[in-house]
């Protein structure tokens, strides 16, 4: 006796199977989404020891945010900061120094504020699009987080200092500086632990795509 499939059948499975992957997989996304925003709450809490004439608090949340778009990528990094933002926009005391609302994003730090969800857009690009195969490099992933870091969190964050206090582009970059020798351990944590996720989660960076 032998058995036959029927092709219709056949199919109506794999088009069942594929929107339940796609569920699966974007439900995935916004757990991941709200979990790094919720780190990046918490790291904005550790330290907060302001430094400088612009009175800009040091962090982990540099750290936290740049972690987030080596690990989750472009956009799921992109969000994750954003929903952040938005967390503390609303009212949430998720800031430096607990604090929040929207007067935050007029304040001292709000250069750096507008540049982290664009610092983790860009890190993410570099590991996922740049990087490739290498993002399991410590060394790879840090000069893509610093690369990051020099060309959106510093500039975006001395011209907030700027335009809030009304200095000169040299004054702001001064009180900027201190916050260097911090990134660069911070970007030295931010790449060993991306690569080593990495490196157990090589398919972390990739969307499934039903087949």
């Amino acid at each position: 006796m032998t058995s036959t499939s029927n092709p219709a059948e056949a199919g109506t499975v794999e088009t069942k199977v594929a929107p339940m992957r796609s569920t699966r997989s974007s439900g995935t996304d916004i757990a991941l989404i709200a979990a790094f925003a919720a780190l990046i709450s918490a790291c904005a809490y550790i330290g907060a020891v302001p430094v400088g004439g612009g009175g800009v608090p040091i962090t982990l949340q540099t750290f936290a945010v740049m972690l987030t778009g080596c690990l989750l990528g472009p956009l799921r990094g992109f969000l994750a900061v954003a929903l952040y933002l938005g967390l503390g926009a609303i009212g949430l005391p998720v800031f430096a120094e607990h604090s929040s609302g929207l007067g935050t994003f007029t304040g001292a730090s709000a250069g750096y504020l507008y540049a982290f969800p664009l610092a983790a857009a860009l890190a993410g690009f570099l590991v996922k699009y740049v990087a490739g195969s290498r993002r399991t490099s410590a060394l790879i992933v840090f000069a893509c987080s610093l690369t990051a870091s020099i060309l959106v969190i510093h500039p975006l964050g001395i011209a907030g200092m700027k335009l809030y206090f009304d200095v000169s582009w040299h004054q702001a970059l001064t009180w900027d500086t201190p916050f260097w020798i911090g990134d660069l351990v911070k970007t030295t944590f931010t790449a060993l632990i991306a690569a080593e996720v990495h490196r157990a989660f090589p398919r972390l960076l990739e969307r499934e795509r039903s087949k």
